[in-house]
């Protein structure tokens, strides 16, 4: 038996796949049959010929940034003419806005501005949840890193437990990037390492709250580095898992290759065929993580639709707004109706979910109609 046989029968029996055993996954371009093995495994979490998605909306109240990462063609330094932050007012008419089209998510999500002072976010969290009811998922590790920062002393864990109490529900997992030190102070050198990122995660993890992870590859490293990515997310779930925190951990796994046009990164794009080789993979690695959202926005949507039988079981927002990969040239935009064609042309039956993956609605196999369907999870 050859090897990649022999590391996807393993994996199919249960058995857990280690580093040698990933690189070596990851070395193969036997795509097709990795893919069918991440199907089965997805199955074994996902039964149902189900595909969920989220109404929400990505809302970047701020574009001011003092990291200075290479990829990112969204950031304005401080002092530019170009920088923003949001009015609260503008915020609040957003929020509304993705009411109005039964919206249920808001990723509210910024640079690392340095001129916000953390009662900024504790209050802002406040005055939106007194205004609405609606599941804010929001502020990456870094921009939490950022807020102890300006804290004025507060230890981490102090800083994620006043969010959570201002009305923060979860957190998403943007700046994972490539968990790995070599490739991080190569591309976003002010960002912190990949422990930085981990301890917020775990902090957040041990309060309560549920987190997203999230892996951005493509910047020139190597399949050990990626290899040990999805190694360093498995074991933190494991963590969560077997202190039994009441959060359920990284409730899902989005990965995603850099998108390196209108930056300062000089690579090259990546090949579709080269994200459903490695989103296969990842599920294949995380056993340990029920969902995993399909990257549309970066593939485009029948890239998307062809993620759904390579380890995928959610085809993430809707996203009624979205600017930091748009800034990147990639404008990939896709609505609610559209959404359920390509989930339905997939084979998939679609449903509407919210933050914990709770479904909230099915919809008719034959119409837009939606019918009210709820799901013990």
């Amino acid at each position: 038996m050859n090897p990649i046989d022999r590391i996807l029968d393993k994996s199919l029996a249960g058995g857990r796949i280690d580093l040698e055993e990933c690189v070596t996954l990851l070395e193969s371009d036997q795509i097709e049959k990795m893919g069918h093995v991440a199907n089965q495994i997805m199955l074994r979490h996902h039964p149902e010929p189900i595909t969920t998605f989220v109404v929400g909306r990505n809302i970047n109240y701020t574009n001011v940034c003092d990291v200075y990462c290479r990829f990112c063609a969204f950031y304005r330094a401080p002092g530019s003419t170009e920088g923003y932050v949001l009015t609260n007012e503008d915020i609040f008419r957003k929020i509304q806005e993705t009411l109005d089209v039964g919206g249920t998510e808001i990723l509210m999500q910024g640079g690392t501005n340095p001129d916000l002072p953390f009662s900024y976010y504790t209050d802002l969290l406040r005055e939106i949840k007194q205004r609405f009811d609606i599941t804010m998922h929001s502020f990456s590790p870094a921009e939490i890193w950022k807020m102890k920062d300006v804290s004025n002393g507060l230890s981490l864990e102090e800083v994620i437990r006043q969010l959570r109490d201002a009305g923060l529900d979860s957190l998403p997992g943007g700046g994972a990037e490539i968990l790995d030190d070599r490739i991080r102070m190569k591309i976003s050198k002010k960002k912190g390492s990949w422990r930085d990122w981990m301890d917020a995660m775990e902090t957040a993890h041990r309060l309560g709250m549920n987190t997203s992870a999230t892996m951005v590859y493509g910047f020139g490293e190597t399949m050990e580095e990626r290899a040990m990515h999805l190694l360093r997310v498995r074991e933190a779930q494991d963590k969560c898992i077997q202190n039994g925190y009441d959060s359920l951990g990284f409730l899902a796994f989005i990965l995603w290759p850099v998108q390196p046009d209108n930056t300062n990164l000089r690579v090259e794009k990546t090949k579709p065929e080269e994200y459903l080789k490695m989103l296969a993979i990842s599920r294949i690695m995380l056993d340990n993580i029920p969902n995993f959202q399909s990257s549309w926005v970066t593939m485009g949507p029948e890239i998307g639709r062809q993620s759904l039988h390579y380890g995928c079981n959610d085809f993430g927002s809707t996203m009624i707004e979205e600017n930091v990969v748009s800034a990147a040239g990639t404008t990939h935009k896709v609505n609610i109706s559209s959404t359920l064609e390509m989930i339905r042309t997939a084979g998939k039956i679609p449903a509407q979910r919210n933050t914990k993956y709770e479904i909230l609605r099915v919809y008719d196999e034959n119409s837009v109609v939606e019918k009210d369907f709820i799901m013990q999870n």
